[in-house]
């Protein structure tokens, strides 16, 4: 589809083991934004083949990313008041475009500082199954930033994270002695119009596609052998709507191509890496990388109403940072109220105290949990135990029926998001 290869889904109805498989789209969850199907053991005519390449090649964008580089060359020459942004189309506009776009809203004189954050002169693409731009606050951003250098990394990979990649794009023109450089690999093509093909690359983490075929993917490849392939560490901050196990594939597929790098010793070794994702997912996560853990620093952004900083209780941001780093190098700010566990050997957040029982700490969330001695583990404070079902839930929860079984295999003693066939196919 106009997104690149597709995936191999399957259809399961209760009871039964095995659906039908069909290929959608990778990205896009919804039928509305792309509605490629097709059935796994479905034949396809020359026709049908014909008119699908048909209508890849209408959805490309109207300029290649070599030509959007030259008019950003352009664009820069021109003096202020000639420099003018179709907000409508999200365009950058040469003068002998401006006809064209006549009838549109512009932005004007478009200042080098506004050039170096096009993060905040493009519309934020906000559906949460797609693209799901919901960018870091300045708070974050630092944080992470400072963090990245503190530990001695000088190369970033920025996997869908414009924002830090334009931090440190700016800091790297502004300060002589920066040191730090940054690839961003994003679906929005959006950006090409203000980064190089050194620095940005057109790029699907649901399926680890290039858009710019073998050339693109060398620009990676060879942005992750620099210095054979040492202090360079991964940031991504997928759409949460996204398939855990999809993103997990593309991370794997990230991390071996930084493994074949001349340096001795990588194949034991994991890439650094940031993953940053909601805590709920802590579980899906440790499934495909064993050896990540979960920091307690809330990670916050500028255009969401709910996934801010310094809310209390269910209101904070549910936001973490996932890393396969040893969990006692990363230092969490003390002033925004994080503190170290002598036992855990990491840093937590102030209402996460240590279990004696469970020998952690335990919160997820930034409330003290409290222990339960029947389910044998801390819970939400708002929990309570449920002798019907078994385990804590919220004092006004609907008891589970001990007949009903999980939706998607009819088993009883889990349900439809921890399903074992779900995970396997």
């Amino acid at each position: 589809c106009p997104l690149g290869p597709a995936l191999l889904f399957v259809k399961t109805s209760q009871g039964k083991e095995e659906g039908r498989r069909f290929y959608a789209c990778s990205a896009c969850r919804d039928r509305k934004d792309c509605n490629f199907f097709q059935w796994e053991d479905e034949k396809v005519s020359e026709t049908r083949l014909a008119a699908r390449e048909e209508y890849n090649r209408n959805h490309q964008p109207s300029f290649t990313h070599r030509q959007n580089v030259e008019r950003y060359k352009n664009f820069v020459l021109l003096p202020l008041p000639k420099r003018r942004f179709c907000q409508q189309c999200q365009q950058l506009l040469l003068p002998a475009e401006w006809e064209k776009h006549s009838d549109h809203q512009f932005l004007c004189d478009i200042s080098t500082a506004q050039l170096k954050s096009p993060s905040q002169l493009l519309y934020p693409l906000e559906n949460k199954k797609t693209n799901a731009q919901y960018l870091f606050a300045d708070r974050s951003c630092r944080f992470l930033l400072d963090l990245i250098i503190d530990l001695g990394f000088r190369r970033v990979l920025s996997v869908g994270t414009p924002r830090l990649h334009e931090m440190i794009q700016t800091k790297a023109s502004q300060e002589e002695d920066f040191r730090v450089r940054s690839l961003l690999l994003d679906i929005d093509f959006r950006y090409s119009q203000f980064y190089t093909e050194d620095e940005f690359c057109h790029y699907n983490m649901f399926n680890h596609y290039f858009f710019g075929g073998e050339a693109a993917r060398e620009t990676c490849r060879k942005f992750l052998y620099q210095d054979n392939g040492e202090r360079v560490i991964m940031v991504t901050d997928p759409p949460f709507g996204g398939l855990v196990e999809a993103l997990a594939s593309t991370f794997k597929k990230l991390m071996e191509m930084w493994k074949e790098t001349e340096k001795e010793g990588h194949n034991s070794q994991e890439m650094p890496m940031f993953w940053i994702f909601p805590y709920f997912f802590e579980s899906r996560i440790l499934e495909f990388f064993p050896s990540f853990s979960m920091m307690d620093y809330q990670v916050d952004y500028d255009n969401h109403a709910l996934y801010k900083h310094g809310k209390t209780g269910r209101r904070q941001s549910p936001v973490r940072i996932f890393t396969n780093l040893t969990p006692s190098m990363i230092v969490l700010p003390v002033e925004e109220g994080y503190r170290f566990c002598t036992i855990c050997q990491r840093y937590v957040s102030s209402g996460n105290q240590h279990c004696e029982i469970c020998d952690s700490c335990t919160s997820k969330d930034g409330r003290r949990w409290k222990h339960c001695v029947l389910c044998k583990k801390c819970v939400k404070p708002s929990w309570f135990h449920c002798n019907n079902c078994n385990c804590c839930a919220l004092q006004n929860h609907t008891c589970e029926k001990t007949d009903a079984g999980c939706f998607v295999c009819g088993k009883a003693g889990h349900k439809r998001s921890t399903c074992p066939s779900l995970s396997h196919t």
